[in-house]
């Protein structure tokens, strides 16, 4: 269909082959998208190999499919086609911890501990069900590390005599930080984030321990989490995690490293080909 439009499409497998491709094509001013078959992971990992600027939209194929979801790229052909034909271009915020781009989200603490755990024992595509035995093993084993949280209020003074401005500190057991606002599970944390406005939406719970995790995901399935007095949100532009303990963070629903990781706003790094509507 595409080529009766006068598209030229080329399928690759190799990550590093297609990203070269499209840095190539881009630079000539011959790309009309980059299409990525998968889940948010490797929608990530593109924009984590292309250069700014290179137009990418999604095929979902992965198990949550956030970011397609959130811009109603749908699953069926027939639409990803519409979408190539007929879309227009939109650029997005994204995330960056510790040199590596995330779209959506970043967790640090128990849900990032899940999502290593899962990665020792995956083998090819996962769904929800493969989440059962690493969650259970986290629960079991997890003892919730303290996070120190630094962030810079928008509008801080700078401090005399430094190049730096000044820096308020919490201490948490918690801490997810959004671009955009989806979640696994249908979760949300965050509604209220938003990817053309600059910020990261910063959302921590302070206390650890299974109980409390239990009441903490009731009250977000209900919506009652921002009453908490437990819970909190601010709106930043970078912030830094840190903790004593061997904490790991997660990406997008990859792992992505251990603590300590420095978070910031990427203002519109993404460029998408969306549905006009």
């Amino acid at each position: 269909m595409l080529e009766e439009k006068q598209f030229e499409v080329a399928v690759h497998t190799s990550l590093e082959t297609v990203a070269a491709e499209a840095n190539r094509l881009f630079a000539a001013g011959q790309l009309r998208a980059l299409v990525s078959v998968g889940g948010d992971g490797t929608a990530a990992e593109l924009v984590n190999r292309t250069v700014s600027g290179v137009p990418l939209t999604v095929f979902p194929a992965g198990n949550e499919n956030l970011l397609a979801r959130h811009f109603g790229l749908g699953a069926a052909p027939e639409e990803c086609y519409r979408t190539l034909v007929d879309g227009q271009i939109v650029r997005v915020d994204t995330g960056r911890a510790n040199n590596r781009i995330f779209l959506l989200m970043i967790g640090c603490g128990f849900d990032a501990e899940v999502v290593h755990s899962l990665h020792t024992i995956r083998k090819g595509h996962i769904n929800t069900a493969s989440y059962i035995n690493p969650l259970l093993a986290s629960i079991r084993h997890y003892d919730y590390p303290e996070l120190r949280v630094y962030w810079t209020e928008e509008g801080a003074q700078a401090i005399p005599g430094h190049d730096a401005t000044e820096v308020a500190a919490a201490e948490v057991r918690w801490l997810f930080a959004f671009n955009l606002p989806g979640y696994g599970a249908g979760l949300q944390i965050a509604p209220e984030a938003d990817g053309h406005d600059g910020l990261l939406d910063v959302c921590t719970f302070r206390q650890g321990g299974l109980m409390h995790g239990l009441l903490y995901a009731a009250a977000v399935l209900t919506g009652t989490h921002r009453q908490l007095t437990d819970f909190t949100r601010r709106r930043v532009r970078r912030l830094r995690v840190t903790s004593q303990g061997k904490v790991p963070y997660q990406l997008d629903g990859d792992p992505g490293g251990f603590l300590p990781v420095d978070i910031e706003i990427l203002p519109q790094r993404l460029t998408l080909v969306v549905p006009k509507s």
